[in-house]
């Protein structure tokens, strides 16, 4: 009697790829947030606090995109569609009522601030998730 195979990991591919774009901003953002409210945080509470949340969801995204079974794929899903949901609003709020977000946080302006990567990378996320599950159904 010989052992199932072993789920295949999603860091091949575009999954790696992804799982990198994700682990480098999950480092900046919280790097980045952290500096902010030890420092400044009486200046842009909520910019700060958005960017803070910002970071645990790329940190989420990044261990949901790279680990295998039922559970991480729903962590991914929800990562992705909350990156995305958060982006779109800020990025929303950010140009409607500039004086609320004295200060950029990651998802400003749609991410104008890291060359919109912020914008892309849950549109890229999902269409990977989808994609793969797709694959996983045939």
């Amino acid at each position: 009697m010989s052992a199932a195979p072993a789920p295949r990991p999603r860091t091949t591919g575009l999954g790696r790829v992804l799982v990198a774009l994700y682990a480098v901003f999950a480092i900046a953002a919280v790097s980045r947030a952290g500096v902010q409210i030890a420092t400044d945080f009486h200046e842009a509470p909520l910019a700060y606090a958005l960017s803070a949340f910002a970071g645990v969801v790329y940190v989420l995204a990044t261990v949901g995109l790279g680990r295998t079974g039922r559970r991480w794929r729903t962590v991914a899903w929800v990562a992705c569609s909350v990156e995305l949901l958060g982006v779109l609003t800020v990025g929303v709020l950010s140009l409607a009522d500039a004086e609320a977000f004295p200060r950029a946080t990651v998802w400003s302006g749609f991410g104008q601030g890291y060359g919109y990567v912020p914008l892309v990378l849950p549109v890229l996320g999902l269409v990977y998730l989808r994609r793969e599950s797709r694959a996983a159904r045939t």
